[in-house]
């Protein structure tokens, strides 16, 4: 089992930065592939960015790429969202989740495990 807790969220202006952070609890951590996702609201959640097991590949949705950096630090079991130039449309529940399966998915039903999410209103 592994447990997510997602922190940062807020409500910030157009073109300013936030960062997310996501905490996993369980062993083997670093064994596992993580994402964020997001979700606003009358929308289907989406991937946001990927990572893979040992941080040294990203993927990145290209709505947010060039603005968002996804990172992990495996001895401290957690993952962040650097996302900067922040736009209304940006606005959504943020979610990271874990893949304990091999292999890469961009999809929600590829990740096995989810935090609760956390809210990011940005305001235009």
């Amino acid at each position: 089992q592994v447990q997510l807790v997602e922190s940062g969220g807020g409500l910030v202006q157009a073109g300013a930065s936030l960062g997310l952070s996501c905490a996993a609890s369980g062993r083997s951590f670093s064994s596992y592939a993580m994402a964020w996702f997001r979700q606003a609201p009358g929308k289907e959640r989406e991937i946001v960015s990927t990572i893979t097991r040992t941080g040294g590949s990203t993927y990145y949705a290209d709505s947010v790429k060039g603005r968002f950096t996804m990172s992990r630090d495996n001895a401290k079991n957690t993952v962040t969202l650097q996302m900067n130039i922040l736009k209304p449309e940006d606005t959504a529940v943020y979610y990271c989740a874990v893949r304990s399966r091999i292999g890469v998915s961009y999809t929600p039903g590829g990740y096995d495990y989810w935090g609760q999410g956390t809210q990011v209103t940005v305001s235009s």
